[in-house]
């Protein structure tokens, strides 16, 4: 049996008060063997080849709410980068639209945000048309949650005023009943964005490698993809037959109504410790920086609102009923399935959970582990009632960093604007929460998450008015161990033990005790997946 002793500084994240280990041993199996001092374990285990790690090395990071499978392409040269972390202002957003037009083809755009990249004008399809005349162009939102096209755009994606809106979302009209070039949640979203899809199908197997290699890049080991088409599942197999596959990926169905699941889940990680279904996503409602999350509260009435073409007083809505959410998730929550439902605004908040608590006693589960993704404006009392029923969270702490200042001045104010992604509050009410980028909306950037959720700074070095700042070692395991049990995976992956993969990250500084601010920059020397490094020098 061939075993590697790896020498160095180990942050193994097995406990929280536990000291720095010097050596991991590894069998040929890619499974640790054992933890502890190095020259102890190279004595007991004399004929181990031996590795020397250049920094430190912890648990490898772990991304339980993901999309690689499309921001594969949305992130791709296929598509016109306006996302304002890339482009932070309206001129440079129009100019490259311009240039993109200018080019000839077919246009399509992602990271529309009228919110960071102040100015812009209303996206509608005169607008569009005026813009890009008969060179078909489709923008989406920096949310995912809408897109915006123009008559050129739509009769590319075979759209007209005949086409039916798909069930929880829609196509905007006006007053002739003709689509105005916008489309509003998944379903429609999808039909619009289609030509580019295609497009992107066929060259998909070399920009997901692409992707997948620059997730491993940044540390992550395990990713999650909650819109996963299960038609792709042939290019995973290519790519890991290749020895191209850098990470172990975990897929969620898209639910949809009147859906049923194909097959009933296992729990038995040795069937592939690699690649499988985790579970199944459903959504609630949409986005807030399209007006479409449901809550008690009303927006502001403020520039930021009147941008996104708000009225004063303005409410969300749920993009389901609990009736239809419920109709919706019971065939794969009575097949066994996990269920992880997009929840931002608290009313959506509380009718999933209105909605998981009748699933949960009609079916006598118990290690369900459902899912809330997002919770943006999830109070202490309704993480509380979601720990009560075993219902596990995922934090967008992204949204403090990049809009903290829209959420308490622009849209919702200091009383729920400050207390927005409040992980300290879900790690008060008892759960292992996790954190996590959606990969075309903000950069994946992990170590800056357990920063944000640290300090609750916003990029512009503001502290928000409200929520409460987690720990490090909470924050740590939040993209670690709680994403692995998020993900059924704790047997696997999560703490470096023995019996878990030896699955790790070596990076430039210890992660357990740098300031909140050299956490955000820890760079990543090595990526390494069941003992094997797959990226770094």
């Amino acid at each position: 049996m061939t075993q590697t002793l790896y020498t160095g500084r180990f942050r193994t994240l097995a406990d929280e008060a536990s000291a720095p280990v010097t050596g991991l041993l590894v069998g040929d199996d890619g499974r640790i063997v054992a933890v502890g001092e190095a020259d102890a374990l190279a004595a007991a285990h004399p004929a181990a080849a031996r590795t020397a790690l250049d920094g430190w090395a912890m648990p490898g990071l772990i991304e339980p709410h993901g999309h690689p499978g499309t921001a594969a392409v949305l992130c791709s040269e296929l598509v016109v980068d306006l996302r304002p972390v890339v482009v932070p202002d309206a001129e440079g957003a129009l100019a490259a639209l311009r240039r993109a037009v200018a080019a000839g083809g077919p246009v399509f755009a992602n990271g529309w945000d009228g919110l960071l990249q102040r100015g812009l004008p209303a996206p509608d399809r005169a607008w569009l048309d005026e813009l890009a005349g008969e060179v078909p162009i489709v923008i989406v939102h920096n949310s995912g949650h809408s897109a915006y096209f123009n008559t050129a755009g739509a009769a590319l994606a075979g759209l007209d005023r005949h086409t039916p809106d798909p069930v929880g979302a829609s196509f905007g009209r006006d007053a002739r009943g003709e689509l105005d070039g916008v489309a509003l949640e998944a379903g429609a979203v999808e039909r619009v964005m289609a030509p580019l899809l295609e497009r992107g199908r066929a060259d998909f197997p070399r920009l997901f490698a692409a992707h997948l290699a620059e997730l491993s890049g940044l540390g992550y080991t395990t990713v999650a993809d909650l819109s996963w088409d299960p038609a792709l599942n042939p290019v995973v197999d290519a790519l890991r037959g290749s020895g191209r596959l850098p990470l172990r990926l975990r897929w969620y169905e898209m639910s949809r109504p009147g859906g049923a699941p194909g097959r009933a889940p296992s729990r038995d990680a040795s069937l592939d410790p690699v690649f499988r279904q985790a579970g199944v996503k459903t959504w609630s409602d949409g986005s807030p920086w399209v007006g479409n999350i449901a809550t008690s509260f009303p927006y502001l009435d403020t520039e930021a609102t009147r941008s996104i073409g708000l009225e004063p007083g303005h409410h969300g809505r749920a993009n389901y009923s609990s009736e239809e959410l419920l109709a919706i998730a019971e065939p794969y929550a009575a097949a066994g399935w996990q269920l992880a439902c997009h929840a931002h605004g608290d009313l959506a908040i509380a009718s999933t959970l209105d909605v998981y608590e009748q699933l949960i006693a009609r079916h006598g589960l118990v290690d369900h582990r459902f899912r809330l993704e997002h919770v943006g404006a999830a109070s202490p009392e309704l993480y509380a009632r979601a720990a009560s029923l075993g219902v596990t969270v995922s934090v967008f702490v992204d949204h403090v960093r990049y809009w903290g200042e829209v959420l308490v001045d622009g849209l919702f104010g200091p009383e729920h604007g400050g207390a927005w992604a409040d992980a300290g509050a879900a790690f008060a009410a008892g759960h292992r929460a996790t954190f996590h980028n959606d990969g075309w909306v903000t950069p994946n950037e992990p170590f800056r998450n357990m920063a944000v959720a640290e300090t609750r700074l916003t990029r512009n070095g503001r502290r928000m008015p409200g929520g409460a700042p987690v720990s490090r070692a909470d924050a740590l395991r939040a993209h670690t161990a709680n994403a692995a049990w998020q993900l059924f995976g704790e047997q696997e992956i999560g703490v470096l033990e023995p019996g878990r993969f030896a699955d790790f990250v070596v990076v430039d500084r210890d992660p357990l005790t740098v300031r909140a601010e050299a956490l955000a920059e820890t760079a990543v020397r090595g990526t390494y997946l069941a003992g094997e490094q797959v990226s770094g020098a």
